[in-house]
């Protein structure tokens, strides 16, 4: 047997053999690694005696054997029919009921459901299992203050809001078509039908009917656009062009494909002036200096963001390196599943089921180092805050709730209203202890600044 169960229960990290009320059970701890111990469960036979016997009369009640009235049948003819599944169940029942009590025996407080190694129970004798209880690991902070950092020095010039201008200016501007025997050149969009075939056959996602390429954007394979510049409306040309040998669909990685392409129509973006008609278009915006400062606020915060973000995981780097310490694999486990499973939700009818789920056990190797680092990072964050002693106060919570209150669209009520006080609490502390954390680290931290991006 392989299942999983919740328990929670106290901590003790020594191995240990303690009496308990309940004398049917004896359970031995066995520290196997610093954060994994291996529980030896005993259920005396007297106990597991009752199980079958009690199974066995539920069975009898709601069986129909032929042959017999309900609740008649022999329990010599229900073994025949029905043994092994009843042992299974059995099996299930007598770890479930007995594991709590088991754990709590040996003083160990798990942090994940632990992993159980049973054989099937047999009427009349002792039932042994064993159950390895994860643990959370010992962990040993060291010298905090003067962790090495990084910040990334946080300016905005004149040309890239310039930039941006000209990018907000782009999306604002209307495509409008060419006169007839316009000739496609860099910045003209075309509105193409094309079919691309390798080998000589047509090969799936290969096609596509009133497409707009836009020349010189580089959102096509390399060549593509190249080889429509010149074209006029109406036109047919062939294009030839070789798939990248790192491309996402392996299946086309390095192969050369020829498309047959239609040019429908030629047209180019007719850009608005840059002054205050076009600022007061975008938005709450009198003139276009107005705009020009909401887009040098905006960049700066987006680079102070990734700076505390950079600063952030620089020193979560530097205290990983100093603090070595073995994370219990059913966290990495939990953590994994909720992050696969948030992706899946989001997913979910936008591609075939069979194709979403080769996709999420790709993502299940791929995104387990990522997992693990997370349950690392959050281990230390939960270590420096418990030796720091650092707490969060009611007003920060209720702050917080708020916020997260609005990024969900309602108001702090229904929030609390649908995790519940405690519950709405426990994640606010959840959220803002680390974050918490982290700035004690930064406030002691010996920052280097660096060359923004």
């Amino acid at each position: 047997m392989n299942s999983e169960t919740n328990v929670q229960t106290d901590t003790n990290p020594e191995s240990s053999e303690r009496g308990a009320a309940d004398t049917s059970i004896r359970a031995t701890a066995t520290q196997e690694n610093p954060v994994t111990h291996r529980v030896e469960v005993r259920v005396d036979a007297q106990r597991v005696r009752k199980a079958f016997e009690r199974a066995y009369r539920d069975l009898a009640r709601n069986a129909r054997v032929k042959g017999f009235r309900p609740g008649k049948a022999p329990r010599s003819v229900l073994e025949r029919l029905y043994g092994a599944s009843i042992v299974e169940e059995i099996e299930t029942a007598l770890v479930r009921e007995t594991l709590p009590d088991a754990i709590e025996q040996t003083a160990l407080k798990p942090v994940a459901p632990p992993a159980i190694d049973a054989k099937p129970p047999r009427p009349d004798e002792a039932f042994h299992y064993v159950a390895r209880v994860e643990v959370a690991p010992s962990i040993a902070l060291g010298e905090l203050a003067g962790l090495p950092a990084r910040r990334p020095r946080v300016a905005v010039a004149d040309d890239e809001v310039d930039a941006e201008l000209e990018r907000l200016r782009l999306r604002q501007a209307p495509v409008v078509e060419e006169p007839a025997g316009t000739q496609a050149a860099a910045g003209h969009v075309l509105a193409v039908d094309f079919v691309g075939r390798i080998d000589g056959e047509p090969f799936e996602g290969g096609s596509g009917r009133d497409v707009e390429v836009e020349i010189g954007a580089g959102r096509f394979i390399a060549g593509f656009e190249d080889q429509l510049v010149g074209a006029v409306a109406g036109d047919d040309r062939e294009v030839r062009v070789t798939f990248p040998d790192a491309y996402e669909n392996r299946t086309l990685a390095g192969k050369e494909a020829v498309f047959e392409v239609h040019v429908a129509e030629i047209k180019r973006r007719q850009l608005p002036d840059l002054d205050d008609e076009f600022a007061k278009d975008l938005g709450d915006f009198e003139t276009l200096e107005a705009l020009r400062e909401r887009i040098r606020s905006d960049l700066h915060e987006m680079r102070e963001n990734a700076a505390r973000s950079e600063l952030r995981r620089s020193l979560l780097d530097a205290l990983i390196e100093r603090t070595p310490f073995d994370v219990p694999l059913g966290l990495v486990e939990r953590q994994l599943e909720q992050e696969l499973r948030a992706a899946a939700e989001r997913m979910h009818g936008a591609v075939p089921e069979a194709a979403l789920h080769a996709q999420l056990e790709r993502w299940r190797e791929e995104w387990r180092p990522a997992a693990e680092r997370r349950v690392r990072e959050r281990l230390l964050l939960e270590a420096v805050a418990k030796e720091q002693e650092i707490q969060v106060s009611t007003e920060e919570i209720g702050t917080h709730l708020q916020w997260l209150a609005a990024q969900e669209g309602m108001d702090v009520a229904q929030l609390r209203q649908t995790l519940g006080e405690e519950g709405a609490a426990l994640l606010a502390r959840s959220q803002l202890v680390p974050e918490k954390a982290l700035d004690f680290l930064a406030s002691i931290a010996k920052v280097e600044e660096t060359a923004g991006s």
